[in-house]
């Protein structure tokens, strides 16, 4: 659905009039094109700065000059008055106590206003609970406050912040995020922590175009909307997508893996032989599968007193029970191949709650702890397992919303605008991706930095 404010407040012509009525200006996002590149920022221009005792650095001017951007050092750059960054870079790490966050102040004061409009900042630092001591777990954990604050102070440009925890030892699983947070793949995600670990174990390298090639995945909810968007995202970095949807959107689905490429298999997940039937489907077919996105859900909304025991109880099953029914069959049966990945669609709705949404805020946030729990158990098989946690995204389902909640929906981030299909299959896809293999039991938000929740 089009957003007029966004289409009007950049009309030059508009803008003025916009502003003057203290009607926010959002920038138009740019948003990627087609798949992974090798060096997709070339061409660009990068800061990039470092604490006085951080640990990645080398690592990190490495991976970012692998990405084609001109790196420019910010302990060498003179910096004129025109200088302008497409991204601003600064390694946190080897904090050792509140008085070392001065250099966040010192590298991003006389900087940040020469950020590009859809620009992006990316701080990376270490893991709190790895700390050496209570005064650099102090430290750590106060950069996350920084980043997210200055996320809503560029926002309106456009522009996002982001941070990336990383543990010691994991410095070289920090290219994916890196990757992902600074180009266009991201335009919707925002003011997010993502932790890199070495827990998972695995000997893949990390593909940097066409990522997925070869992979076999799975996209329930796939006929239309965010699941169809995943699905033609995922197909884009070559994998074969197999889109699962009800029979009755069987003539949808059809046509939605036509356009890609893909398979169609026509189920009902609440089914109790759901799992048995996906197992033989991927078993005999294809001998496994790479990539599970739990995309497929329902809302039945009222407020708990007026809510009738089926929309509880259907909305319980569908979004949640099914998964794990699902899940215990593909992963007991080992039909989720080595370094595998499994995406569940969590939403804000299960971090912040939302008023006549009890069932459908338990599932959401059933699903982070699910993640969570399942990660460690799977990490020896090389398997990552995250959640995706959408905001307000453009769907069919959020057109019919009434005007004025719908326009508190947009304006409501940091972006202050929608977000897109698209711009959750573009998290999904980065999650499904080898690059991520330092990213696991994790929730990250999809939402521009929506002022609701963490």
């Amino acid at each position: 659905m089009s957003d007029y404010l966004v289409r009007a407040a950049n009309t030059p012509a508009l803008r003025s009039i916009i502003k003057s009525i203290g009607l926010p200006t959002p920038q138009t996002l740019v948003r990627a094109e087609g798949g992974y590149a090798e060096q997709p920022l070339k061409g660009k221009s990068l800061l990039f700065g470092a604490a006085e005792n951080s640990t990645a650095a080398k690592s990190l001017e490495k991976q970012l000059s692998a990405t084609g951007a001109e790196v420019i050092a910010s302990d060498v750059a003179v910096l004129g008055d025109d200088a302008r960054f497409h991204a601003l870079v600064f390694d946190a790490t080897g904090m050792s106590g509140p008085d070392d966050l001065k250099a966040l102040y010192n590298f991003f004061n006389p900087t940040v206003r020469k950020l590009q409009a859809c620009g992006r900042v990316v701080v990376i630092t270490d893991q709190p609970e790895t700390a050496k001591d209570v005064a650099a777990a102090t430290a750590a954990r106060a950069v996350e406050g920084f980043v997210r604050s200055i996320a809503k102070e560029i926002g309106k440009k456009g522009a996002t912040a982001n941070l990336i925890y990383v543990e010691k030892g994991a410095e070289s699983r920090i290219e994916g995020p890196l990757r992902f947070f600074l180009t266009p793949h991201s335009a919707y995600v925002d003011g997010q922590a993502a932790r890199v670990t070495k827990l998972v174990k695995s000997d893949g390298g990390v593909a940097l175009s066409n990522a997925l090639k070869g992979k076999v995945a799975l996209v329930t909810g796939g006929a239309r909307g965010i699941g169809a968007a995943t699905a033609q995202r995922l197909a884009a970095e070559g994998a074969h997508v197999v889109c699962l949807d009800i029979p009755a959107d069987e003539e949808t689905l059809n046509a939605t893996v036509q356009g890609i490429g893909g398979t169609a298999l026509p189920m009902d997940i609440t089914d109790p032989e759901a799992g048995r039937k996906i197992a033989d489907f991927f078993k005999d077919k294809f001998g496994g599968v790479d990539i599970v996105v739990h995309n497929a859900g329902v809302t039945r909304d009222k407020t708990l007193a007026n809510m009738k025991e089926q929309f509880w109880d259907m909305v319980l099953n569908i979004n949640l029970a099914s998964i794990l029914r699902i899940n215990e069959v593909l992963l007991g049966e080992k039909v989720v191949n080595k370094d595998g990945r499994i995406v569940c669609l969590s939403s804000i709705g299960g971090i912040a709650g939302n008023m006549g949404q009890t069932n459908y805020g338990a599932t959401k946030a059933g699903l982070i702890g699910y993640v969570k729990a399942e990660s460690e158990k799977l990490a020896s098989s090389g398997i990552c397992v995250n959640a995706v946690a959408p905001g307000f995204i453009e769907t069919r389902m959020t057109a019919e919303i009434p005007f004025v909640i719908r326009e508190a929906g947009r304006r409501l981030c940091s972006l202050s605008q929608g977000g897109q299909p698209g711009d959750v299959a573009e998290l999904i896809t980065f999650l499904a991706s080898p690059g991520a293999v330092g990213v696991t039991g994790q929730t990250i938000r999809v939402c521009g930095q929506n002022l609701m929740g963490a």
